[in-house]
């Protein structure tokens, strides 16, 4: 039984991601030999896996292939900024995206992609979709931890950043370098220096 709201609606559900054609890659007619893709990522791109960490997106992308009789190996470049909320300040700026990934194309007897560096392609497939190998080669590229350049440098003014500020311990005027110890570890730490 449809709930009230699909009454009368048929459910098509798409387990499959949708494929992007630009980057679906014919590979029957090439040569053996390496071949060049140039590609240009925009956050259209990153909309398109439902990933919204981005305000934007400017990546340069070169796809490498080479392709052999029984195999292929792909190489993909890729260099850029994408423009993301700083997680201390939430203030957008343009983060570096560099890196570089590297996968082999086989032909067996069924599609199989549980090998992050090894897709396996049905016999008589002609062409190879690498969206998803793109996709998570920049979003990994990311660090952890996202900080607008000028809090690292202290030239970036905003009011979360005087807000954490003023909310922080104040120090009691005793150094943390030399916490009080243990006069006994102190000794046995003698030892180990007075050889």
């Amino acid at each position: 039984m449809q709930p009230p709201f699909l009454e009368g609606k048929s459910l098509n559900i798409d387990v499959k991601m949708k494929e992007m054609k630009e980057f679906t890659i014919p590979f029957v007619g090439l040569k053996l030999g390496e071949h060049i893709f140039n590609f240009e990522i925009k956050n259209t791109f990153f909309e398109h896996f439902e990933y919204e960490e981005f305000n934007g997106a400017e990546v340069a992308l070169e796809v490498l292939l080479n392709k052999k009789t029984t195999l292929m190996e792909f190489t993909l470049n890729f260099s850029g900024f994408v423009n993301v909320n700083c997680d201390l300040t939430n203030e957008p700026y343009d983060q570096e995206v560099k890196g570089d990934y590297h996968f082999v194309v086989k032909f067996g007897e069924e599609f199989n992609d549980e090998d992050e560096d090894l897709l396996i392609l049905p016999h008589g497939s002609y062409q190879v979709n690498i969206q998803q190998y793109i996709y998570e080669s920049i979003v990994l590229s990311l660090p952890a931890k996202r900080i607008h350049p000028g809090v690292k440098d202290g030239t970036l003014k905003s009011e979360i950043l005087e807000k954490l500020e003023e909310l922080s311990p104040k120090g009691s005027g005793e150094s943390d370098e030399n916490p009080d110890t243990d006069p006994r570890w102190d000794n046995l730490k003698k030892l180990l220096t007075d050889k």
